[in-house]
């Protein structure tokens, strides 16, 4: 009775187990006694504990030797000479120093009658176990079979408890959980670094507490997920914490018990700061459009598509860098490229590359607007719009005015990474690129400043100063191009 009372009040398998072969060596009078439980992952007889083991653990399947049949069978076996039973196998005395000379096995039954392991007893002392010892044998884990099936629930348990917080643990997010009350219940490593603050500082505080100034909106959307049940994100906000101030995702859960009951909340805190840098500094190198597809995917595969491609290029730019030098050929650069880049992404364009003092837009693709044709004309134009003011601000100061041409094409094209695995390029490339490049250079042999191509003519909606300039045939193409002036940008005169 005193056994049976301290084996209810233990939980942790291994000391419940030291205190039940103890109990049973002593009852029966043997040497040694195991308790083996069954491991229904893997179906193996297991022992974390056994007189005589020292630190080694018995692993059996369990429908193998006598403790494997005894647990299959749910009968108990008494054998008074192990080595003529041919069940035994010789191979644990050698595992173990151990020499058996009889053996008493009994199933473990939990209350539903499903057995969960077997017990083991050698070597009773003055002879072979009797029938009596059986019966006591049995009686006894009838006993304990309840606290045993409740400390390997606990320790299955508690398995899983460690197995989460090592998940917790090694996320790069930030989760914190809080309860009914509203108390932060836990929050992970990473919580703790990304706000900068020691685990005393944030666990058994309120979260309306610990979220409060420039944070309170976090807690004000902790008790809204709490007041309606229903998750909630907010994407890119500011977190101000002990070292900086952090641009975050927040996702807001609310956490159920297996009875759906209402346990609390879970927040999961993002620092998005790093990719919000690198997005900005990829948004300086290549169009902004194009920064966001490439964080969103990573890599980027060649697709065809109709586009729009403006080509434009300053003229007498040799000229022109001789006289500037080279620091002010880059300022005069960057000038002209600030003013005819807001043109261009105005109206939904993306900006390919500068070559040189020549800049490759296009509008279409990935990107697409139904006016498209349009929308490159009305870019074009305003950049000639642009310039003349930007000529007028330079002639006011004593520099030489700028002039370019536009060529404009509408064609079937290529997106696509272009370039090693080293480095690469997301651009466009086929004919219809080609001949936007040659009516841009066709500019200087009619006088024009912006040609269009016929492709380009017959797309657009609506209606322009339009003339009809020539028929080319363009380099690399055998039926000739229709090609257009446009003059909506004169002034009156």
């Amino acid at each position: 009775l005193e056994v049976v009372s301290s084996v209810s009040s233990e939980i942790n398998l291994g000391p419940l187990l030291n205190k039940i072969i103890s109990a049973i060596t002593k009852m029966l009078d043997a040497e040694r006694s195991t308790l083996f439980v069954n491991d229904e992952k893997t179906n193996e007889l297991y022992t974390v504990l056994g007189e005589g083991l020292g630190s080694t653990q018995l692993r059996l399947p369990n429908n193998v030797g006598i403790a494997g049949e005894v647990f299959q069978t749910r009968k108990p076996v008494n054998i008074p000479h192990a080595y003529a039973d041919l069940r035994f196998n010789p191979s644990f005395d050698k595992q173990t120093g151990f020499f058996t000379r009889s053996i008493l096995c009994t199933p473990v039954f939990n209350k539903e009658g499903k057995p969960i392991g077997v017990t083991q007893v050698l070597n009773k002392r003055g002879g072979p176990f009797t029938a009596e010892d059986e019966a006591r044998l049995s009686a006894f884990t009838s006993q304990i079979s309840i606290g045993v099936e409740n400390a390997k629930l606990f320790d299955d348990i508690q398995n899983m408890k460690n197995y989460n917080e090592s998940v917790l643990e090694s996320m790069s997010n930030a989760v914190l959980t809080t309860d009914q009350e509203g108390k932060i219940i836990t929050c992970n490593a990473a919580g703790l670094r990304m706000m900068g603050v020691e685990s005393t500082a944030v666990v058994e505080k309120q979260v309306d507490e610990f979220f409060s100034g420039a944070n309170e909106w976090v807690a004000q959307r902790a008790n809204a997920v709490w007041a309606t049940g229903n998750e909630d994100v907010i994407m890119d906000a500011e977190l101000v914490t002990a070292g900086d101030n952090l641009s975050v995702n927040l996702t807001v859960l609310p956490l159920t018990g297996a009875k759906a009951e209402r346990l609390g909340t879970m927040l999961m805190i993002e620092d998005v700061s790093e990719v919000k840098r690198l997005k900005s500094t990829m948004s300086r190198y290549m169009d902004p459009n194009r920064a966001d597809e490439v964080m969103k995917s990573g890599e980027l595969g060649g697709t065809a598509s109709i586009a729009t491609i403006l080509f434009s290029d300053i003229r007498g730019f040799t000229d022109l860098t001789e006289e500037l030098g080279a620091q002010g050929t880059v300022s005069l650069l960057n000038e002209y490229f600030t003013v005819m880049v807001e043109c261009i992404q105005s109206e939904g364009g993306v900006l390919d590359k500068f070559v040189g003092d020549a800049i490759m837009a296009v509008f279409g693709g990935p990107s697409a607007h139904e006016d498209d044709p349009d929308r490159a004309l009305r870019a074009a134009l305003s950049m000639m719009a642009e310039l003349a003011t930007y000529n007028a601000r330079r002639i006011g100061e004593g520099r030489k005015p700028v002039d370019h041409g536009i060529g404009l094409n509408t064609d079937s094209v290529v997106f696509g990474n272009l370039g090693s695995p080293r480095f690469m390029n997301y651009t466009l490339i086929g004919d219809g690129v080609n001949v936007a490049s040659r009516l841009e250079s066709a500019c200087k042999q009619y006088g024009a400043h912006l040609l269009i191509s016929e492709l380009t003519f017959r797309e657009l909606r609506a209606t322009y100063r339009t003339r009809e300039v020539d028929k080319v045939v363009v380099k690399g193409k055998t039926e000739p191009v229709g090609v257009y002036e446009v003059l909506d940008y004169h002034s009156p005169e």
